[in-house]
């Protein structure tokens, strides 16, 4: 069964160019992919370098695991380091949002992932990918959670992105 997947794709490192990988893997390993504007976005947690952040959207069999799994190779491959501060520099972040209509609490994966509805960077492009999308717990459009959600904290502005 094949189910829709949504991810947040962020770098503030060699950002064009990392945004542009993320895209190409995902569509080598799961065929065509389906994007969000690309925004220009301030690091939350650390005083970091400005951050590209954009939505994605995939079809897949995956299972959540093997999702999340793929999408930890594919940062490898970009030089995303580990262990260190979790409010650091990005070279490379993919996460897995939602997978269908999937609710799941297993150890550290939660689905829907809760940062949909606490950054702007991950719900604004998701509601421009996908504004009548349900959040499967809320049971509200992402257009709907994006016209509510109200932190001035949290800025952002469209890219033009050279594809």
């Amino acid at each position: 069964m094949r189910r829709r997947a949504y991810i947040s794709i962020g770098t503030n490192v060699d950002r064009e160019r990392h945004v542009r990988a993320a895209v190409d893997e995902l569509g080598t390993a799961f065929g065509p992919v389906d994007v969000s504007p690309v925004y220009e976005t301030g690091s939350v947690g650390f005083a970091g370098r400005a951050f590209y952040n954009l939505a994605a959207a995939v079809d897949t069999p995956l299972p959540p695991a093997s999702l999340v799994a793929c999408f930890k190779a594919i940062e490898d491959r970009y030089g995303r380091q580990r262990g260190g501060d979790p409010y650091s520099d990005r070279t490379l972040d993919l996460d897995l949002l939602l997978l269908g209509d999937c609710i799941l609490e297993s150890g550290r994966l939660h689905l829907p992932r809760r940062e949909i509805t606490r950054h702007a960077f991950v719900l604004r492009p998701l509601a421009d990918l996908a504004p009548d999308l349900e959040h499967p717990i809320l049971k509200q459009t992402m257009a709907v959670l994006w016209a509510g959600f109200d932190d001035p904290d949290q800025w952002l502005r469209p890219v033009d992105f050279p594809w």
